[in-house]
């Protein structure tokens, strides 16, 4: 028989599931009244305890020149905030005990606005009871948020004290404002791209967000990574910085000069068409230039005489003229369907009967003209279409935004067979670069494929895309047009540009190192719909080229915009000149050695000062010295001293040596050693005249003062 009673033990296990059930109901009821009634006070409580899916902002990537430096790079910047709940009434009488103490700080740190301004702003958060109240409106770096982090109370931990601070990435340009239309820059408050290569790959150089959720763990945010942020690449320009100031400090020199108002100027690599410098400045009203717009991309004007030669090439691979072909132009002013055509020097008499070829290098209007109207006139359609066949009408697809492509009109006629769009005086004005929208790029792009034996490339600003200085990414070399032309029209073309500088209007484009090609360019600029006859006479003044003619290595363009006269295409070549020598010199390495003359048998005067650095350079001359110590200028301390010239060496001697509260004798020294042995001890130079120094106001031997400054006269 069982011992198991059921009637005794089923009653007892009806009344656990009651309990069960009661307790069950009893929790629902519960959480509904969470839920409903208090929901307000626990959501308030969560809020303080987590924060869900809190943003993970990614560091934004570098832009780097072609040889890896830093053109744009990003660092920390805050913004600092103060949350009068937190801490209590403990840190609120500790805040009150120490406001003045933080409020001076604030103004030794921030000295635009007083303590007393401080502190009122301080409380006026603290009455609104604020728990993100800014301390101080802008954005600071990361020593300021130091510094201000130090101060009593915002130097506790953030639930006791209440600081904290929003981190954003701020972007340095470390060369400042070179190519800085180029390179971009971002919207400070937003962190976003305004312009450049900065908004052109945006996508590559942000990164992803990541996702953090933080909870309050023994009164901390701890966070919990949900989504790592991925950091963004770097991009590697084409961009050489040398070559860009070069060009830049070019352009500002004749912009000054001349009181231009715009100046561009692009250089561009002949064989993969990168633009390795590209300069845009503009005349602010503060008399300085900066770059404000991107014109070398953007600016659609008439480009005036630099157009010509794609005339000439035109004509010339359709065959319909040869260079020895002759033109008169008159004196220099001809009616050209019922306008007036001028040739730049027709006040002298004009050039009268010239060849076609001669027409290009003197620059004559009426030479091209003529022959583009003699053999277009009844299909200027041809002419069009020989203009997109070379090239110069092609959509570059330049990634930066606002870039313009060429506009070049092509003739249409409505169903009479009537031009709706055209005139008999179109064709004539449009061959020597009227009539057109042309932007700098274009213009050079076209003449760097004369240079590149006739294959057009396209201009590229970015050639890799790197993480962690692994490339993941290339943009290779485009070939927009294996050949715009035949050769042999190519090989006349070529020739007539070298003319245009040794014998044309391009003489001052003009090395004695190297051979130069290029065209000028002078052009009146419109005034919209007043024409060229409203106000001030503005002229564009171009000179497009590439150099060493006879093996390119750099195209380069020139623009210039200014208002009245003297205006011409030869200001332009001079900033071409200065451009193309400064980029030849930067690659010319020469040994010491070289600088010897092997007829000279004089002495060099060496002056007195750092006599191990002058011995290595007269060791290398191939001159003796007679020195009484040991020792290599490139692993060894100066050694100061004086020169003695003999007939067959230079004698060496070393001078006493002065304490460091002591004023040397820098009698007979250069200025960089003087200055050096000087300012090493505090004390402060002026500089007067050139060569040796003759005199100093402070003598050899005077004890040295805090703040004294020592004149040099020099002679």
């Amino acid at each position: 028989m069982s011992k198991f009673n059921h009637k005794k033990i089923l009653p007892r296990y009806k009344i656990i599931a009651y309990c069960i059930v009661l307790i069950s109901i009893a929790v629902l009821a519960k959480a509904a009244y969470i839920g409903t009634v208090k929901r307000d006070y626990w959501m308030k409580v969560a809020s303080r305890l987590k924060k869900d899916s809190v943003d993970v902002k990614p560091v934004r990537g570098n832009i780097l020149s072609s040889d890896g430096q830093l053109m744009a790079s990003s660092l920390p910047e805050y913004k600092m905030y103060m949350d009068f709940l937190a801490g209590g009434e403990v840190k609120d009488s500790l805040l009150m005990d120490k406001m003045d103490s933080i409020c001076e700080g604030l103004h030794e740190i921030f000295p635009e606005q007083t303590a007393a301004q401080f502190r009122k702003n301080l409380e006026e958060g603290r009455a609104k009871k604020s728990r993100h109240w800014p301390i101080w409106k802008y954005r600071v770096d990361y020593n300021t948020y130091a510094r201000v982090r130090q101060l009593p109370v915002f130097n506790l931990k953030g639930y006791k004290g209440g600081f904290h601070q929003e981190e954003f990435n701020a972007r340095q340009h470390p060369f400042t404002s070179l190519a800085s239309r180029t390179v971009g820059d971002l919207y400070g408050a937003k962190d976003s791209a305004r312009y450049g290569l900065e908004l052109s790959f945006d996508s590559v150089l942000r990164g992803e967000a990541g996702k953090m959720e933080k909870r309050m763990i023994k009164r901390r945010f701890i966070g919990l990574t949900q989504k790592e942020a991925v950091d963004g690449s770097d991009i590697v320009t084409t961009i050489d910085v040398q070559m860009q100031d070069i060009a830049e400090r070019a352009v500002i020199d004749e912009l000054k000069e001349i009181n231009g108002q715009v100046g561009v100027a692009i250089v561009m690599d002949v064989p993969t068409g990168d633009i390795k410098a590209i300069v845009n400045m503009t005349k602010c009203a503060d008399g300085q230039y900066r770059e404000v717009k991107n014109n070398a991309v953007s600016d659609l004007l008439e480009p005036g005489s630099v157009f010509k030669t794609a005339s000439v090439m035109v004509a010339l691979d359709d065959g319909v003229v040869d260079t020895t072909k002759l033109i008169n132009t008159g004196s220099g002013i001809v009616d050209m369907h019922g306008a007036k055509m001028k040739d730049h020097n027709w006040h002298k008499g004009g050039y009268g009967t010239i060849s076609f070829a001669r027409a290009l290098e003197v620059s004559s209007n009426i030479g091209i003209s003529r022959v583009i109207d003699e053999y277009y006139s009844k299909n200027p359609e041809k002419y069009v279409q020989g203009l997109q066949r070379i090239g110069i009408a092609s959509d570059l697809n330049i990634p930066l935004v606002g870039a313009s492509p060429p506009r070049i009109r092509m003739p249409k006629k409505n169903d009479k067979g009537q031009y709706v769009n055209w005139s008999k005086t179109a064709l004539p004005w449009m061959s020597i670069g009227y009539e057109t929208q042309i932007p700098p790029i274009s213009t050079l792009t076209f003449y760097n494929a004369i240079a590149n034996g006739g294959k057009m490339m396209r201009p590229r600003f970015v050639k890799a895309v790197e993480r962690d200085g692994e490339v993941i990414r290339t943009f290779d070399p485009v070939v927009l047009r294996p050949q715009i032309c035949s050769a042999n029209t190519l090989t006349k073309v070529r020739t007539l540009l070298e003319h245009v500088v040794s014998r044309g209007t391009g003489k001052a484009a003009k090395s004695q190192l190297f051979k130069v090609a290029g065209k000028t360019g002078t052009a009146q600029i419109s005034h919209g719909v007043s024409g060229y006859k409203s106000g001030a006479m503005k002229y564009l003044l171009s000179f497009v080229g590439f150099f060493p003619a006879d093996n390119p290595r750099y195209s380069c363009i020139v623009c210039i915009q200014k208002v009245g006269h003297p205006a011409s295409g030869g200001m332009s070549a001079k900033v071409f000149h200065n451009i193309s020598e400064g980029i030849m010199a930067k690659d010319l390495k020469l040994d010491a050695s070289d600088s010897q003359d092997s007829l000279s048998i004089v002495m060099p005067d060496v002056k007195n000062g750092n006599m191990l650095a002058a011995s290595y350079v007269l060791n290398h001359l191939g001159i003796a010295t007679n020195t009484s110590w040991d020792g290599s200028y490139a692993h060894g301390n100066p050694i100061w001293g004086a020169a003695t010239r003999t007939k067959n060496s230079i004698d060496m001697t070393e001078s006493p040596r002065y304490a460091d509260d002591v004023v040397p004798n820098v009698m007979g020294m250069g200025a960089r050693d003087a200055v050096f042995l000087l300012e090493k001890r505090g004390v402060k130079v002026t500089l007067v005249g050139r060569g040796k120094v003759s005199s100093q106001s402070l003598p050899a031997g005077h004890k040295i003062k805090k703040g004294e400054t020592c004149v040099l006269r020099m002679s």
